[in-house]
């Protein structure tokens, strides 16, 4: 799994002219899937946003997680984080997973997320999605869980 992670003062998603999702304080989340991901990549990608120190503490360093300052995520899926641009000029996608799969572990992390007690808003798998957010810092990370970068 694949995630870029931004520390934002506010996010929100539109689906369809809708307000699906929206956070003040915390992170907003895009998510990809690849084809040979299975729980543990949730386990490890959930403990990893969750404890991630990304939030500044009194002397303005980078030492509180989302816990520490009570915030929200929002969690957005993007398949196109798997894709491969190497070779010509239109992505390739072989190692995005396939929907069934990708939409299982999607909602697996949203309820371990939750299960930390963590206020977890989100957008509409698959759907066309109009994102927002004011990135705080700008702070942002991408995590990998098979931790090639």
């Amino acid at each position: 799994m694949r995630a870029v992670v931004q520390r934002v003062c506010q996010a929100s998603v539109t689906v369809e002219g809708a307000v699906s999702g929206q956070i003040q304080k915390g992170m907003l989340i895009y998510l990809g899937v690849t084809n040979d991901d299975d729980a543990s990549d949730v386990h490890w990608l959930a403990d990893k946003i969750v404890n991630l120190r990304m939030f500044p503490d009194p002397d303005a360093k980078m030492n509180l997680s989302i816990t520490d300052v009570s915030g929200e995520i929002l969690l957005i899926s993007q398949f196109t984080l798997y894709g491969d641009c190497r070779k010509g000029r239109r992505p390739g996608f072989d190692q995005s997973a396939d929907t069934d799969l990708a939409e299982r572990l999607y909602e697996e992390i949203i309820e371990t997320i939750r299960d930390r007690q963590i206020p977890v808003q989100t957008g509409r798998f698959g759907a066309h999605m109009e994102v927002r957010s004011t990135n705080d810092g700008p702070v942002t990370f991408l995590l990998d869980s098979k931790k090639l970068f």
